[in-house]
């Protein structure tokens, strides 16, 4: 653990344990980001274990005002100034998010919405990053995906492929964005309104993109590279935290959020891929 991994966590708990964070939070939300929950991969960078899950998910419903993305997305819309809310989301689409992070969310009474790579849902790909690693990728089945919508979890776009949409232009993108809603509202019979782009950097999305996924009908393009949402954000620019082995507690976590609240900026490098 380094220096700033520990003063973060000192700083994180003496804030929020305090309450101090709901005034210094005040006029900013955040929206936590993960990928997969599995006890067989502690190391990997976007892999959390049960145990730290169900920890950080404890300690967004002590100290945070827990609301659907969707909710987070209307606010925005509406400019309505913001008190420190979180959201919850999940990108790509991994079989842990229905079978592990799913029955936390449900035990705790948490919302989250999960952004699905749709190619990826019943499949046997493995993308570069799982590839690299040495994991076998494990993608839930479509009756999974309905569930969990049965369950009332949010259902969001995460294109096709898992393309980057900082590269791909024309048609081609237009297709991962169109075909992505098109395939999952159809699986689920149920409106598929938001959008998450891959990667989520910010070079990883095109003006030109953005404005196809508006033109889609989305409501929203959130990133993921780190920051807190802000009163009348545009709702097609807003920032997400991706939540990795990086952050040592939740305090560490509740830290970043405090920081890049109170001093705008680019947020805690991410090492995530996905």
């Amino acid at each position: 653990m380094t220096w700033k991994q520990r003063l973060g966590g000192v700083l994180g708990s003496a804030v929020f344990g305090a309450g101090l964070h709901r005034r210094l939070l005040r006029g900013t939300a955040a929206v936590a980001v993960f990928h997969r929950i599995d006890d067989r991969y502690p190391d990997n960078p976007i892999t959390l274990t049960s145990k730290r899950f169900r920890a950080f998910c404890r300690f967004f419903a002590e100290r945070f005002e827990v609301v659907p993305f969707g909710t987070l997305v209307g606010l925005l819309e509406r400019h309505v100034p913001l008190r420190g809310q979180l959201a919850i989301t999940f990108d790509d689409g991994y079989r842990d998010n229905y079978r592990i992070a799913a029955p936390i969310l449900a035990e705790l009474g948490l919302p989250a919405c999960f952004f699905l790579t749709s190619g990826f849902i019943e499949s046997t790909e493995i993308p570069w990053w799982d590839r690299e690693a040495g994991i076998s990728s494990e993608w839930m089945s479509w009756d999974e995906v309905r569930a969990l919508h049965g369950m009332g979890f949010e259902i969001g776009a995460h294109t096709v492929t898992h393309a980057d949409l900082g590269v791909l232009q024309g048609e081609a993108a237009r297709g991962e964005i169109v075909d992505s809603r098109t395939e999952l509202e159809g699986r689920i019979g149920a409106e598929v309104p938001y959008f998450a782009y891959p990667f989520g950097r910010e070079s990883q999305m095109t003006e030109a993109n953005r404005e196809l996924v508006r033109l889609a009908g989305y409501r929203c393009c959130p990133s993921a590279f780190g920051g807190v949402v802000r009163t009348g954000d545009d709702p097609f620019r807003f920032r997400r935290i991706p939540v990795t082995g990086w952050y040592r507690s939740p305090a560490h976590l509740g830290a970043e959020i405090l920081r890049s609240g109170l001093r705008p900026g680019p947020a805690a490098p991410s090492a995530h891929p996905a």
